[in-house]
Formats: structure tokens, sequence, C-alpha cells
């Protein structure tokens, strides 16, 4: 089992009587079906339904003070907490930054389950998340009998599943959520009630409008850099987002990605062959007929 601390992680807690019912009515994410050692994936997105700040969220337990912590890009931390202040008005609540950060452990099973750990909602690969301060990271892993490693390799390990990252692999206040494939990484609940957003992202889903998805990719050799274009030919089809190891991530044009393979033309990222690692992802399936 490997384990690694991810330095570009933060955790914001909310907190108060009225702390589930003001996040259930901001964020994309069912509340209601979330408790402790439970993880759940969503974001707060902008009323035109684009991704503010996607995140983690768990419970705490009542033994350590209830709320909600929320595991997100630590550069977007403070914007974040700002933002659920704005939101706030006369809710009960409290958002503070805490000093915690992400130990992310994947490849086995853990010797012992610590506090504040939770599954990965995103994808059953991508392991258990445990909030802890920096400096416990080593005490951490050998409690529950990982390797250390550096945050590369977990990196690797996300971009190997196709799980995007947001500002390498999509641009924050520029993606939808169906975008970043959040409906398809449980990141949104379409049953719930309303949130920021919602008439949007409802309606993407409802008319199956979603042109643009982040694809696996494969490469060989040489890895483009992140934010070139992906070309069929000698028109822009996407842009390359994160890589390593001969696996990457792309925003594309779905569409246009599959007019290309139909005539056969091969795409490219800064002049360095591209190819879909899934094919009959960017084929949209034809709507069934109703009886």
């Amino acid at each position: 089992m490997k384990s690694a601390f991810l330095p570009d992680r933060s955790v914001v807690k909310v907190a108060g009587e009225d702390a589930r019912n003001f996040l259930n009515g901001l964020i994309t994410t069912d509340l209601d079906r979330l408790k402790p050692g439970l993880g759940r994936f969503g974001a707060l997105l902008t009323p035109q339904g684009k991704i503010i700040v996607d995140f983690l969220i768990t419970e705490v337990p009542a033994g350590h003070g209830g709320g909600f912590l929320i595991d997100c890009p630590k550069a977007l931390a403070e914007g974040l907490a700002t933002k659920l202040k704005f939101y706030k008005l006369r809710a009960k609540v409290t958002v503070e930054n805490l000093d915690l950060g992400v130990l992310a452990a994947w490849d086995g099973q853990l010797a012992a389950q610590p506090d504040l750990a939770f599954a990965d909602p995103r994808n059953d690969a991508l392991g258990t998340r445990i909030l802890i301060p920096e400096d416990l990271k080593q005490k951490l892993s050998d409690l529950i009998g990982a390797e250390l490693v550096d945050a590369a390799e977990y990196e690797a390990h996300r971009i190997a599943l196709g799980v995007p990252r947001g500002g390498l692999d999509f641009m924050y206040s520029d993606a939808f959520p169906h975008e970043t494939n959040m409906d398809r990484l449980a990141g949104v609940d379409f049953d719930k009630g309303c949130y920021v957003g919602q008439e949007v992202v409802s309606r993407m889903q409802h008319r199956g409008t979603a042109r643009t998805r982040s694809v696996k990719v494969l490469l060989d050799d040489l890895s483009p850099e992140a934010g070139v274009s992906v070309m069929a030919g000698d028109k822009p089809v996407g842009t390359m987002g994160s890589s390593a190891q001969g696996k990457g991530i792309a925003l594309v044009r779905i569409d246009r990605v599959a007019d290309a393979l139909d005539a056969g033309q091969p795409l490219t990222a800064g002049g360095l062959a591209v190819r879909l690692a899934e094919p009959d992802v960017v084929r949209i399936p034809l709507k069934q007929p109703i009886a």
C-alpha cells in the first residue's frame, strides 16, 4: 500500500446547527446522504453553473465537535471560506480554515482506521483520504501500513484513472460539472433540492447537451505540455491537461473528436501523437424513442 501527503490540498470547516441545510442549499452534492466516516464529491458553482471550486467533503463525528470538513485545493481554500461567509447571512454557521492537509492512501487495505478518514467517492481505486497535519504524515503512514511516497506518484495514479484535477485539466470558473465528468464521478446529485447553478446543470443533464468532456489519452514517449491545443489535422478539438508515465487527460469536444476518428484523422498536441484510451467515450448515445 502507498500513501502520499498532498501539498496542494487544504481543509475548510463548516460547523453550527444550520451547517447541513446551509451547505445543502449551495453545493451540488446531497449532504443528507452523508455521515461520519463517509465522503462525498461536490462543487460550489456560479449562478451560470460553472465550477468555482470542487472538493471532497466529510462529516465530523459529534464526539469530535461535529460539522463538515471540506478537502479542497489549497490555492482556493481562502476564497471558498470567504464565499461561504458571504452566503451565510443569518444562518447559524461558522466557517474557518484549518491547519490540516490530506494524506491519500491507495493500492491496499488500511491496517487501522484513523479518525477523519473516508474512501474517495470518485473512484474506488483512488483509495482513502485522511485529514491530518503534515507533521503526522509518516506516523499515520506507519499506522495504516503504507509506504510514504512522493505526491507525484499519487498524481500519476490519478491521471491513469482519468480523474480530472482543477487548474490542470480544466480551469475554474470556466467549466461546467458535466465537462469535468462530475456527473460520472458521483459529484452531482440530480434528485436533491435547489443549489446555486442547479438549473443549468439539470438542463444539461436532461437534454444531454454536454459536448465537451474530460477524456483519458495515451501518449507516445514525450508528453505534451498542459494547456496546448489538441488538434485533429489543422483544427483544434480540445486542450491537453496533466500527464504522467505515458497517460494523460484532455478536455475535448467529443463530437469533433468523433468526426476526426471517423475520418481517420490522427490527434496531436504540441506536435506529439495523442490517442484516446477509450475511443467509445466520445460517442454520444442516441436517445431512445418514447414508447
